[in-house]
């Protein structure tokens, strides 16, 4: 596949940008090679600075759930930008987005905007601790919560990636009140609040884990963080920056029956622009400046552009069969798959939830990063160049979920697991 004119701009891009990339998953150092450059999307398509036609699975990271450049986001764009792109200023389409996810999560009765997730999961740590008075917080290994300097602590997505978990730049001072345990591990958690008497403010969790792969909670794990978190006088946030209204309309409390205190959000409700957003019961949302003593703000927080953008991509999720076409999707790719590996003999785990997936190149099944850990990376590497030579971009990272929308077609999934069928029986 020719990429002249894109490893033309990543070597100008080198000289300007610290490793060429804005940010870290970009790039294709996990897997060898130069990224490429994008310059059009449509649908379930992205197209290169080249001219190569791509069936993409990244989906901007998630926020894509209707395809790329769906044209009644890009008319709400449009006609908001029309109008402004920023105020500064309280404007109706925030009120609009606040009351649309309190109505769609029902552990969420009040929600502050953000321009990004990685805010959310920082204000809402803040929050958790402002409220219950205590300063530790538990996360689980692997899962990652934005490059926030107490969470930055055995992370997923990028951190794992490049095998440097803890980012340098962040005194120890920071992480101090930051407790680890491995994800599905009931024990480990009552160990720590057995060893941390009221001293725990909460824990947070992605609650079905996409920066590490993707891996799902064990029957019962979400009912325990639930119940001991409660029993603690501790706050369970759920951050669903990922999975929030992708799979469910409520997000993954709604698939799972679990109401957290607090959630995080981000991708789906900014509809490819920038957006964030916390919430959960009032009487901590009302902990909020200018009601309470926790400070937060944010000049951009609840832009109309992304505010219109992220109410049109919402809107179209709830109007027709779309959750129902994901599902589908998302099982016809998972059984296509660990077909195609079965044929070729090849040890693979396909992970799969909803519109979320990730295969792995183990024999043994995935539940935590530690189990993450022991996949094949050489031979994904292998197997991600050899896609992208057959026109199917997948993240460039084993430890990455891959997203569909409702763009992607039974044809396009055909053609990704043909693709993967032939490259498979090469490795």
């Amino acid at each position: 596949m020719n990429r002249v004119k894109s490893d033309q701009l990543f070597a100008e891009a080198l000289k300007y940008i610290p490793g060429g990339v804005n940010s870290p998953v970009r790039a294709f150092r996990a897997v060898g090679g130069n990224p490429f450059f994008v310059n059009r999307a449509s649908g379930s398509k992205v197209w290169d600075v080249d001219g190569n036609e791509l069936i993409d699975y990244v989906l901007t990271w998630g926020p894509a759930i209707l395809g790329h450049a769906h044209p009644k986001i890009i008319a709400a764009v449009k006609a908001a930008a029309e109008l402004g792109t920023s105020f500064g200023i309280p404007n109706p389409h925030e009120v609009t987005m606040a009351k649309l996810i309190c109505e769609l999560v029902p552990s969420v009765q009040k929600v502050r905007m953000t321009s990004s997730g990685t805010e959310a999961c920082m204000s809402a740590i803040r929050l958790a601790r402002g409220f219950t008075k205590r300063d530790k917080i538990i996360k689980f290994d692997g899962c990652y919560h934005g490059h926030v300097d107490s969470l930055l602590v055995r992370a997923g997505s990028g951190a794992l990636t490049f095998g440097h978990p803890d980012s340098a730049g962040i005194p120890a001072a920071f992480t101090s009140h930051t407790i680890v345990a491995p994800y599905n591990d009931a024990e480990a958690v009552k160990a720590i609040f057995a060893a941390n008497k009221n001293q725990i403010a909460g824990i947070i969790v992605e609650p079905v884990p996409g920066n590490a792969g993707l891996y799902l909670p064990k029957p019962g794990y979400l009912e325990f963080l639930r119940e001991i978190t409660a029993a603690h006088g501790a706050l369970l946030i759920f951050d669903e920056v990922m999975t929030g209204f992708r799979l469910a309309r409520g997000g993954a409390q709604e698939r799972f029956g679990i109401r957290p205190d607090l959630s995080t959000f981000g991708k789906v409700i900014g509809g490819g622009l920038p957006v964030g957003a916390f919430g959960g019961r009032a009487e901590i949302m009302d902990c909020l400046a200018p009601l309470g003593p926790v400070y937060q703000a944010g000049t951009l927080s609840g832009n109309p552009v992304a505010m219109a953008a992220g109410l049109a991509n919402l809107q179209e999720l709830l109007d027709g069969d779309a959750y129902k076409k994901l599902e589908e999707r998302g099982a016809q790719l998972a059984a296509g798959m660990r077909d195609a590996a079965k044929s070729a003999g090849l040890p693979i785990q396909f992970n799969q939830c909803g519109s979320m997936f990730c295969g792995y190149f183990t024999t043994q099944p995935v539940h935590n990063v530690a189990d993450a850990m022991h996949s094949d990376r050489e031979r994904f590497k292998q197997f991600f160049h050899g896609m992208l030579d057959a026109g199917v971009y997948l993240a460039p990272s084993q430890f990455e979920s891959g997203f569909l929308s409702t763009a992607h077609t039974p044809a396009d999934i055909e053609k990704t697991v043909g693709a993967a069928a032939k490259v498979l029986r090469t490795l």
